[in-house]
């Protein structure tokens, strides 16, 4: 089915995914299972070789909401991404990764968050999950671009802002904190509200590139250096305190 044939959504999920198949449907089942129901669903299965696209394309024959694509080699998460975001249809942008999850009420708590304060960025508390053990991590109710430089405190998977306000805005292209880098970008209008409430469960994957600490802060250190174009000096003192804040943040 395509989007053209379904009602417009108040709500545009983008959902990457790569050799998934052993968690996607917990992910697409959490969006499913919102008590906001206007929303539209794109999976992007970005050059899998083991039974995501095949998932993903049942699931959208499941429910009219959840439409499936695929990229023939494996792009990466952000073009992934840009290429779901090409197709969304919502007035507000939100996204999960394929190992997350959302809590029921997730998108009806922050729609009504953005649309009490009028923000146009809006992130919450979540859970992160690790080897079994939960977690519990708290957001501040408000940050601004400046504060942001200093230490990313928006989950990537409690993300969601307003495009009639900002524009579908897209990913900028890194293999690493691309997402980082487009909240700064995000930013630049305005800060963003939070809501210090867990509403989704990050499940870490050990393997995944965000798991491993050099890997992550070599990633943000490119979005310092290679993306806002700042002095090495500028660079190192907004990358110590990022680990500072992670190291407390767990």
């Amino acid at each position: 089915m395509n989007p053209s044939d379904v009602l417009t959504p108040q709500v545009s999920v983008l959902l990457p995914a790569y050799n998934a198949e052993a968690f996607l449907a917990r992910a697409i089942h959490s969006v499913r299972n919102q008590t906001f129901t206007e929303w539209e669903l794109l999976v992007v299965d970005d050059g899998s070789v083991d039974g995501t696209a095949a998932l993903a394309k049942a699931e959208a024959e499941r429910d009219p909401r959840v439409f499936a694509y695929s990229s023939q080699r494996n792009m990466g998460a952000a073009a992934a991404r840009n290429l779901a975001l090409e197709h969304a249809r919502g007035r507000y942008i939100a996204f999960i990764d394929a190992d997350d999850e959302w809590l029921p009420q997730k998108l009806e708590a922050q729609l009504a968050h953005l649309q009490e304060t009028g923000a146009s960025l809006g992130y919450s508390g979540f859970w992160r999950v690790i080897d079994g053990q939960r977690r519990r991590v708290n957001v501040p109710e408000q940050v601004t671009r400046d504060q942001l430089l200093y230490g990313n405190v928006i989950g990537c998977l409690t993300a969601i802002y307003d495009s009639a306000v900002l524009g579908k805005t897209r990913m900028p292209d890194f293999a690493l904190s691309h997402d980082y880098a487009l909240w700064l970008d995000l930013l630049e209008h305005g800060p963003a509200l939070g809501i210090n409430q867990p509403l989704a469960i990050y499940h870490r994957q050990e393997r995944s590139l965000s798991s491993n600490a050099w890997h992550s802060a070599k990633g943000t250190w490119g979005i310092y250096r290679n993306y806002l174009k700042m002095s090495r000096r500028d660079a190192a003192r907004c990358l110590s305190a990022h680990l500072l804040k992670r190291t407390f943040r767990g």
